[in-house]
Protein backbone atom coordinates (compact mmCIF):
# COMPACT_ATOMS: atom_id res chain seq x y z
CA UNK A 1 0.00 0.00 0.00
CA UNK A 2 1.39 3.19 -0.99
CA UNK A 3 2.05 6.21 1.08
CA UNK A 4 -1.06 8.23 2.30
CA UNK A 5 -3.19 5.18 1.08
CA UNK A 6 -6.08 3.68 3.84
CA UNK A 7 -7.09 0.37 3.89
CA UNK A 8 -10.20 -0.85 1.94
CA UNK A 9 -13.30 -1.61 4.38
CA UNK A 10 -15.56 -4.41 4.18
CA UNK A 11 -18.30 -1.98 2.92
CA UNK A 12 -16.06 -0.85 -0.01
CA UNK A 13 -15.19 -4.08 -1.20
CA UNK A 14 -18.75 -5.04 -1.13
CA UNK A 15 -19.95 -2.02 -3.50
CA UNK A 16 -16.51 -3.40 -5.56
CA UNK A 17 -18.04 -6.53 -5.91
CA UNK A 18 -21.12 -5.62 -6.55
CA UNK A 19 -19.92 -3.72 -9.63
CA UNK A 20 -17.40 -6.37 -10.82
CA UNK A 21 -20.30 -8.54 -11.03
CA UNK A 22 -22.27 -6.07 -12.92
CA UNK A 23 -19.65 -4.81 -15.86
CA UNK A 24 -18.81 -6.55 -18.96
CA UNK A 25 -15.17 -7.63 -18.30
CA UNK A 26 -13.57 -5.34 -21.07
CA UNK A 27 -14.76 -2.44 -18.86
CA UNK A 28 -13.59 -2.54 -15.77
CA UNK A 29 -11.25 0.00 -16.64
CA UNK A 30 -10.82 3.73 -14.59
CA UNK A 31 -12.82 6.00 -17.27
CA UNK A 32 -15.72 4.22 -17.01
CA UNK A 33 -18.97 6.20 -15.40
CA UNK A 34 -20.13 3.72 -13.29
CA UNK A 35 -16.19 2.89 -12.24
CA UNK A 36 -15.95 6.74 -11.74
CA UNK A 37 -19.36 7.09 -9.73
CA UNK A 38 -18.75 4.35 -7.46
CA UNK A 39 -14.99 6.11 -7.06
CA UNK A 40 -16.74 9.20 -6.10
CA UNK A 41 -19.16 7.42 -3.78
CA UNK A 42 -16.01 6.33 -1.59
CA UNK A 43 -13.91 9.24 -1.80
CA UNK A 44 -11.31 6.72 -3.78
CA UNK A 45 -9.77 7.59 -7.17
CA UNK A 46 -11.41 5.77 -10.12
CA UNK A 47 -7.55 4.07 -10.81
CA UNK A 48 -7.92 2.80 -7.10
CA UNK A 49 -11.64 1.08 -7.71
CA UNK A 50 -10.33 -0.57 -11.65
CA UNK A 51 -7.31 -1.84 -9.61
CA UNK A 52 -9.84 -3.59 -7.06
CA UNK A 53 -11.91 -4.64 -9.66
CA UNK A 54 -9.36 -6.74 -11.52
CA UNK A 55 -8.30 -7.80 -8.27
CA UNK A 56 -11.19 -9.97 -7.75
CA UNK A 57 -11.28 -10.83 -11.39
CA UNK A 58 -8.08 -12.70 -10.27
CA UNK A 59 -10.19 -14.51 -7.76
CA UNK A 60 -13.00 -15.64 -10.30
CA UNK A 61 -12.29 -19.36 -10.96
CA UNK A 62 -13.98 -19.07 -14.08
CA UNK A 63 -11.18 -16.44 -15.71
CA UNK A 64 -8.60 -19.10 -14.14
CA UNK A 65 -9.38 -21.71 -15.95
CA UNK A 66 -9.34 -19.88 -19.37
CA UNK A 67 -5.67 -18.85 -18.68
CA UNK A 68 -6.98 -15.11 -17.79
CA UNK A 69 -5.03 -13.21 -15.13
CA UNK A 70 -5.77 -10.81 -12.80
CA UNK A 71 -4.06 -8.62 -10.05
CA UNK A 72 -1.88 -10.62 -8.01
CA UNK A 73 -1.93 -8.68 -5.03
CA UNK A 74 -5.35 -9.44 -3.44
CA UNK A 75 -5.51 -8.55 0.31
CA UNK A 76 -6.79 -11.07 2.73
CA UNK A 77 -9.89 -9.11 2.69
CA UNK A 78 -10.08 -9.32 -0.94
CA UNK A 79 -10.34 -13.13 -0.71
CA UNK A 80 -12.31 -13.31 2.26
CA UNK A 81 -15.37 -10.63 0.79
CA UNK A 82 -14.74 -12.52 -2.59
CA UNK A 83 -15.45 -16.35 -0.45
CA UNK A 84 -18.13 -14.52 1.19
CA UNK A 85 -19.99 -13.11 -1.47
CA UNK A 86 -19.90 -15.76 -4.01
CA UNK A 87 -21.03 -18.55 -1.10
CA UNK A 88 -24.20 -16.80 -0.70
CA UNK A 89 -25.90 -15.05 -3.64
CA UNK A 90 -29.04 -14.86 -1.90
CA UNK A 91 -28.12 -12.21 1.00
CA UNK A 92 -24.50 -10.71 -0.06
CA UNK A 93 -25.43 -9.59 -3.20
CA UNK A 94 -28.65 -7.82 -1.80
CA UNK A 95 -26.33 -6.61 1.18
CA UNK A 96 -24.62 -4.70 -0.83
CA UNK A 97 -27.20 -3.45 -3.23
CA UNK A 98 -28.57 -1.92 0.40
CA UNK A 99 -25.21 -0.76 0.76
CA UNK A 100 -25.61 1.41 -2.35
CA UNK A 101 -28.31 2.96 -1.84
CA UNK A 102 -27.32 4.17 1.96
CA UNK A 103 -24.06 5.70 -0.27
CA UNK A 104 -26.78 7.22 -2.95
CA UNK A 105 -28.84 8.74 -0.31
CA UNK A 106 -31.85 6.66 -2.00
CA UNK A 107 -33.63 3.68 -1.54
CA UNK A 108 -33.45 0.11 -3.15
CA UNK A 109 -37.34 1.04 -4.43
CA UNK A 110 -35.74 4.10 -6.24
CA UNK A 111 -32.84 2.36 -7.62
CA UNK A 112 -34.39 -0.87 -8.78
CA UNK A 113 -37.80 0.79 -9.91
CA UNK A 114 -40.08 -0.82 -8.28
CA UNK A 115 -43.18 0.67 -8.17
CA UNK A 116 -44.80 2.05 -4.85
CA UNK A 117 -48.22 0.95 -6.25
CA UNK A 118 -47.35 -2.42 -6.06
CA UNK A 119 -45.97 -2.82 -2.30
CA UNK A 120 -47.41 -2.88 0.77
CA UNK A 121 -46.92 0.52 2.83
CA UNK A 122 -44.94 -1.48 5.63
CA UNK A 123 -43.44 -4.92 7.07
CA UNK A 124 -42.28 -8.41 6.53
CA UNK A 125 -43.77 -8.55 3.31
CA UNK A 126 -42.96 -5.43 1.76
CA UNK A 127 -38.95 -6.16 2.72
CA UNK A 128 -39.70 -9.90 1.21
CA UNK A 129 -40.77 -8.45 -1.87
CA UNK A 130 -37.96 -6.03 -2.22
CA UNK A 131 -35.41 -8.38 -1.68
CA UNK A 132 -36.71 -10.96 -4.06
CA UNK A 133 -37.39 -8.30 -7.25
CA UNK A 134 -33.61 -6.62 -6.03
CA UNK A 135 -32.11 -10.16 -6.27
CA UNK A 136 -34.02 -11.07 -9.68
CA UNK A 137 -32.66 -7.74 -11.22
CA UNK A 138 -28.91 -8.17 -9.74
CA UNK A 139 -28.99 -11.70 -11.08
CA UNK A 140 -30.59 -10.66 -14.85
CA UNK A 141 -27.37 -8.21 -15.11
CA UNK A 142 -24.35 -10.11 -13.89
CA UNK A 143 -25.53 -13.28 -15.82
CA UNK A 144 -26.10 -10.28 -18.57
CA UNK A 145 -22.51 -8.71 -17.96
CA UNK A 146 -20.78 -12.77 -17.86
CA UNK A 147 -22.54 -13.16 -21.51
CA UNK A 148 -21.77 -9.51 -22.60
CA UNK A 149 -25.15 -9.15 -23.76
CA UNK A 150 -24.79 -11.96 -26.01
CA UNK A 151 -27.08 -14.95 -26.27
CA UNK A 152 -25.23 -17.97 -25.85
CA UNK A 153 -26.65 -20.09 -28.84
CA UNK A 154 -27.31 -17.23 -31.29
CA UNK A 155 -24.89 -14.42 -30.33
CA UNK A 156 -27.75 -12.24 -30.80
CA UNK A 157 -27.05 -8.72 -28.68
CA UNK A 158 -30.13 -7.26 -28.13
CA UNK A 159 -30.62 -6.79 -24.25
CA UNK A 160 -34.10 -6.59 -24.38
CA UNK A 161 -34.65 -9.84 -26.21
CA UNK A 162 -32.47 -11.33 -23.77
CA UNK A 163 -33.77 -13.58 -20.82
CA UNK A 164 -31.01 -14.35 -17.81
CA UNK A 165 -32.43 -18.04 -17.72
CA UNK A 166 -31.90 -20.88 -14.64
CA UNK A 167 -30.01 -24.25 -15.45
CA UNK A 168 -31.63 -25.62 -12.10
CA UNK A 169 -35.39 -24.31 -11.97
CA UNK A 170 -36.22 -21.85 -9.20
CA UNK A 171 -38.30 -23.65 -7.93
CA UNK A 172 -36.26 -26.78 -7.03
CA UNK A 173 -32.99 -25.05 -5.89
CA UNK A 174 -33.53 -22.29 -3.89
CA UNK A 175 -29.74 -21.98 -2.80
CA UNK A 176 -28.63 -21.12 -6.13
CA UNK A 177 -31.89 -19.49 -7.36
CA UNK A 178 -29.69 -16.51 -8.08
CA UNK A 179 -25.58 -18.09 -8.73
CA UNK A 180 -24.95 -16.44 -11.87
CA UNK A 181 -23.15 -19.80 -12.45
CA UNK A 182 -26.79 -21.20 -12.69
CA UNK A 183 -27.83 -18.99 -15.33
CA UNK A 184 -27.43 -18.59 -19.05
CA UNK A 185 -28.05 -15.29 -21.50
CA UNK A 186 -30.24 -16.78 -23.98
CA UNK A 187 -33.01 -15.02 -26.41
CA UNK A 188 -36.39 -15.82 -25.14
CA UNK A 189 -37.77 -18.46 -27.58
CA UNK A 190 -34.65 -20.61 -27.40
CA UNK A 191 -34.93 -20.05 -23.07
CA UNK A 192 -38.61 -21.23 -23.40
CA UNK A 193 -37.46 -24.09 -25.28
CA UNK A 194 -34.27 -24.87 -22.71
CA UNK A 195 -37.45 -24.59 -19.78
CA UNK A 196 -39.72 -27.42 -22.10
CA UNK A 197 -36.65 -29.64 -22.55
CA UNK A 198 -36.77 -29.10 -25.90
CA UNK A 199 -33.07 -27.92 -26.16
CA UNK A 200 -30.33 -28.65 -23.58
CA UNK A 201 -26.39 -27.90 -23.37
CA UNK A 202 -24.06 -30.66 -22.18
CA UNK A 203 -21.33 -30.29 -19.53
CA UNK A 204 -18.89 -29.83 -22.39
CA UNK A 205 -20.95 -26.83 -23.35
CA UNK A 206 -22.71 -28.02 -26.71
CA UNK A 207 -26.16 -27.26 -28.02
CA UNK A 208 -28.50 -30.45 -28.15
CA UNK A 209 -31.55 -30.49 -29.66
CA UNK A 210 -34.60 -32.95 -29.17
CA UNK A 211 -35.31 -35.74 -31.52
CA UNK A 212 -39.17 -34.37 -31.39
CA UNK A 213 -37.95 -31.24 -33.43
CA UNK A 214 -35.26 -33.14 -35.63
CA UNK A 215 -37.96 -35.13 -37.11
CA UNK A 216 -39.57 -31.72 -38.74
CA UNK A 217 -37.11 -31.29 -41.57
CA UNK A 218 -40.16 -30.58 -43.84
CA UNK A 219 -41.00 -27.65 -41.62
CA UNK A 220 -38.78 -24.21 -42.21
CA UNK A 221 -38.84 -23.36 -38.48
CA UNK A 222 -37.20 -26.14 -37.33
CA UNK A 223 -33.88 -25.75 -39.45
CA UNK A 224 -34.18 -21.65 -38.56
CA UNK A 225 -34.51 -21.81 -35.28
CA UNK A 226 -33.32 -24.53 -33.66
CA UNK A 227 -31.71 -27.65 -36.30
CA UNK A 228 -28.57 -25.08 -37.39
CA UNK A 229 -27.83 -25.13 -33.71
CA UNK A 230 -27.19 -28.49 -33.07
CA UNK A 231 -24.29 -29.76 -31.90
CA UNK A 232 -22.85 -26.05 -31.95
CA UNK A 233 -20.56 -25.05 -29.09
CA UNK A 234 -22.60 -22.28 -26.98
CA UNK A 235 -21.09 -18.93 -26.55
CA UNK A 236 -19.02 -18.87 -23.64
CA UNK A 237 -19.25 -15.90 -20.95
CA UNK A 238 -16.05 -14.38 -19.81
CA UNK A 239 -16.91 -14.99 -16.22
CA UNK A 240 -19.23 -17.21 -14.65
CA UNK A 241 -18.88 -20.49 -16.45
CA UNK A 242 -21.95 -22.57 -16.22
CA UNK A 243 -21.65 -25.19 -14.00
CA UNK A 244 -21.15 -28.50 -15.34
CA UNK A 245 -23.36 -30.35 -12.76
CA UNK A 246 -26.08 -27.98 -13.45
CA UNK A 247 -26.04 -28.69 -17.25
CA UNK A 248 -25.21 -32.81 -16.12
CA UNK A 249 -29.09 -32.33 -14.16
CA UNK A 250 -30.59 -30.43 -16.98
CA UNK A 251 -29.29 -32.63 -19.76
CA UNK A 252 -30.17 -35.99 -18.03
CA UNK A 253 -32.87 -35.00 -16.30
CA UNK A 254 -35.12 -32.53 -17.74
CA UNK A 255 -34.08 -32.70 -21.72
CA UNK A 256 -36.33 -34.85 -24.18
CA UNK A 257 -33.69 -36.80 -26.42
Amino acid sequence: MKKGQSLWTREELLLAINLYCKLPFGKLHRNNPEVVRLAELIGRTSNSVAYKLVNFASLNPSLQERGIKGAKNTSKLDREVWNQFTSNWNDLPYESEKLRSKFENSTLENIHQIDEAELPKEGRVREQIVKVRVNQSVFRRTVLAAYNSTCCITGIQIPALLVAGHIRPWGIDEKNRLNPRNGLAMNALHDKAFEAGILTITPDYVVRISSSVVGKEEVDYADDFFLKYNKAKIILPSRFLPDRGFLEYHYSERFIP
